[in-house]
């Protein structure tokens, strides 16, 4: 907590000795956003931002089942680019396909769903001829 300030000291003076003595301390390197660059002004108001910013913080998902499974599908075919062994391939793909078919037996709400389980067979062919060895 700071001090008061002494009668007799203008404002400014008193405030500008407070920052210079905060920042040969070191108390400003370990704020949040330190190095980073400030947040675009040019944009509109938002009187959610504070919700949004939080739901994105949180890894909240606010999409629909539909839309939530599509991208899924879509994490999915980029994991298996990524994987290093055959098992792990048939394993993502294995586990998204159990997904989709069960929306496809109980449609979720929402758009429809227009997904149909990858054909692991040719995806695991493809991954072989990517990742030789």
């Amino acid at each position: 907590m700071t001090e008061r300030k002494p009668p007799g000291v203008s404002f400014e003076s008193f405030v500008d000795k407070q920052i210079r003595e905060a920042t040969e301390r070191g108390d400003f390197r370990e704020l949040a956003g330190f190095g980073k660059p400030l947040a675009d002004d040019t944009a509109p108001y938002d009187e959610l931002w504070w919700v949004k910013g939080k739901l994105h913080r949180e890894g909240v998902s606010v999409l629909p089942p539909a839309l939530a499974l599509r991208k899924e599908a879509e994490d999915a075919a980029e994991e298996v680019a990524g994987a290093r062994t055959e098992a792990r391939v048939r394993q993502i793909l294995t586990a998204v396909n159990e997904k989709i078919a069960a929306a496809i037996r109980m449609p979720p709400p929402g758009p429809p769903l227009n997904l149909r389980p990858f054909d692991v067979e040719a995806m695991v062919r493809d991954w072989r001829e990517t990742h030789p060895s």
